[in-house]
């Protein structure tokens, strides 16, 4: 089984409509957010496959995604309520 890896998704979007239909596709995918930066743990198979969907649905003169791994051997820096993060944990359970 592929090892999942933290990843960070983020995005600004101009038009609610589109807005919308990439907050659906999200939480299908059942990620934690913080208004429009959700965070998680992906292998790459399911990061490229999110990826592809949420490019499918953005505007690129527009609008910006990004998605960027956080790379373990470096500590996560949080505050407040961010210790409790995906990121943080063991496990991330999709599906």
């Amino acid at each position: 089984m592929a090892r999942s890896h933290p990843i960070v998704v983020a995005y600004d979007i101009s038009k609610n409509k589109i807005r919308a239909r990439v907050r659906k596709i999200l939480r299908e995918w059942n990620l934690d957010n913080q208004k429009s930066v959700y965070e998680c743990r992906l292998t790459l198979e399911q990061a490229e496959e999110l990826f592809l969907q949420l490019s499918a649905e953005i505007d690129t003169d527009t609008d910006n995604l990004i998605m960027a791994w956080v790379e373990m051997r470096r500590k996560v820096l949080t505050k407040g309520m961010g210790n409790n993060t995906s990121v943080n944990k063991k496990m991330f359970y999709y599906g």
